[in-house]
């Protein structure tokens, strides 16, 4: 493979994920950009329970009950020359934990924005995360098909709640439940909304016409093309300038109007954004002292999901890895950083959120799929060549619920505790053990209690298996370390001075854990226990 053709292949690659608060669209709006990469024909309805024909990405059988997404979907398509990796994640924040992981992977995010809702409380959540990573965001501001807010008022939510500038690529007409298009501030064209009575189902095509056009006012009226021109005009004058290092260094964000749901502004969209977005770039391992660049010869990849039960009827275990430099070959040996061994990936996939095919080759900034018979973890660093590569790890969160899980039949134990394993294997809960306890009962960690209800539903689903779920107490989970001494490798201290109610755990790396039932317990073990540190993110 020639370094030119290599560099080619890595700059034509798009790998993006979608953030939202709950009910902003954002499954929706996957649909479309499938819809009109042509990886489907038709758009399906995320909450149309009495229809047969469900959201792509929403391929588990509870996300189809209820009509809500609960793990990550991956899809690839091809468009206009270009390599698109979508990874669309839960806007639940009872999942927040997998998109956390998932945006980790990826090399720029779309922000989803309710028009009448503006900027909400998980959005800001997963705004930061993209900030911590340093990636930049693009923000698309859906339902404009309905009555919204102000578009200034848009503007300035994102700039006094998320501490973003933006500029808008272009402009609605029309905000109060009697939306007629968008002025394309780069074309200077308007784009006129035509409700077709399709629900979105299909591609549309969008009439355009110029602001100053005379047949325009009989289109938009008098009033909508005043006030547009008055909007741009004070836009021009005061609005940020359009500077493209500053969108990919996190600080300005391109904003873009539109419909999802009747595909109103998605393919623009898509064009513009796919122009703006970065390819894959350079990447910090071992710690930060060295730096790999995607045209890199030498391959190397992360695992940051684990999805097991993709195919019921085949028990197969998935590991996704996001691919970092290099050209991949089917049949690859890579080596494992975490216990330096060689491992063959001969069974390499590509996917449409469940569906799968087989591939031939990847490139860096890929999302490719391993069956995984249970070597992988999620963070673990795979690389060929001499020298060891080692990403920076992949945090998991302190849970905020628990609960003690056991099976109702002891006869389906060994299904029980198989999908105990893998469910934790996956990140979809957190397990823990009392160093003093056999394997009778699990506690279970949760960010969100609707992660209960998925637990239950795929042991049953997956696993046959029916379980007694008895919650506690607990509020807490902290890490243990010391500034004075070093833990060793699955010791469980028993010289602490904790109360009466805090509990020592293993988590499912044999790394300590105290469960604490509230803050002032936690506080107390601090104030009696000196050089002892509890942290709340594990790396």
């Amino acid at each position: 493979m020639k370094a030119k053709s290599l560099a080619q292949e890595v700059n034509r690659r798009r790998t993006f994920a979608i953030i939202s608060h709950p009910d902003a669209g954002k499954t929706t709006i996957t649909e479309k950009l499938l819809l009109y990469g042509g990886a489907i024909r038709e758009a399906g309805s995320v909450k149309a329970r009495k229809s047969s024909h469900h959201a792509t990405s929403d391929w588990m059988e509870i996300e189809k009950q209820r009509g809500i997404s609960v793990t990550s979907s991956i899809m690839q398509f091809e468009y206009e020359g270009y390599c698109v990796n979508i990874l669309d994640t839960p806007g639940h924040q009872d999942f927040s934990e997998d998109t956390y992981r998932t945006l980790c992977a990826a090399d720029a995010a779309v922000m989803l924005i309710d028009g009448a809702k503006g900027v909400e409380p998980q959005t800001i959540k997963l705004f930061h995360v993209c900030r911590m990573r340093g990636i930049p965001i693009f923000t698309f501001i859906n339902k404009m098909d309905r009555a919204s807010l102000s578009p200034f008022e848009l503007l300035d939510q994102l700039e006094k709640v998320l501490n973003i500038d933006s500029f808008p690529i272009n402009w609605p007409i029309g905000t109060d439940g009697n939306f007629k298009g968008v002025y394309n501030r780069q074309l200077k064209q308007v784009q006129r909304f035509i409700a077709d009575g399709t629900h979105g189902s299909k591609q549309v095509n969008i009439a355009l016409t110029d602001l100053n056009d005379p047949e325009l006012t009989a289109l938009i009226g008098a009033d909508h093309q005043q006030q547009i021109s008055d909007e741009i005009e004070l836009l021009d004058i005061a609005g940020e300038d359009f500077e493209m290092e500053r969108v990919l260094q996190g600080e300005l964000t391109p904003v873009f109007f539109g419909s999802a749901i009747t595909n109103f502004g998605v393919e623009p969209f898509l064009q513009d954004f796919l122009k703006m977005a970065p390819p894959p770039g350079a990447k910090k391992v071992n710690s930060g002292s060295e730096t790999i660049q995607p045209t890199d010869e030498e391959f190397s990849a992360f695992v940051f999901k684990i999805q097991a039960n993709m195919n019921p009827g085949h028990r197969d275990r998935m590991a996704f890895i996001r691919i970092c430099s290099g050209h991949f070959k089917k049949g690859l040996e890579v080596t494992n950083n975490r216990d330096n061994k060689l491992i063959r990936l001969t069974q390499p996939q590509t996917f449409m959120a469940q569906d799968h095919r087989i591939l031939e080759e990847a490139y860096a900034g890929d999302i490719i799929g391993i069956f995984d018979p249970g070597v992988l973890r999620i963070g673990d660093s795979l690389y060929t060549g001499d020298n060891s590569i080692e990403f920076g790890d992949i945090p998991r969160f302190s849970p905020e619920h628990f609960a003690k899980v056991q099976p109702k039949n002891s006869l389906k134990r060994k299904q029980f505790n198989k999908g105990m394993e893998q469910l934790a294997q996956e990140g979809a809960i957190q397990l823990y053990k009392r160093p003093d306890a056999g394997t009778e009962s699990y506690m279970v960690g949760v960010v969100g209690v609707l992660q209960f209800d998925v637990l239950e539903h795929r042991l049953n689903n997956e696993y046959k298996v029916d379980i007694i779920l008895q919650p506690e107490n607990y509020r807490f989970a902290r890490w243990i370390s010391f500034k004075d001494r070093q833990l060793m490798h699955g010791e469980a201290p028993d010289d602490l001075n904790l109360t009466s109610t805090t509990l020592t755990v293993m988590d499912r790396h044999d790394l300590p854990v105290l469960l604490f039932e509230s803050q002032w317990a936690m506080d107390w073990a601090l104030e009696r226990n000196e050089g002892l540190i509890l942290s709340d993110i594990n790396t």
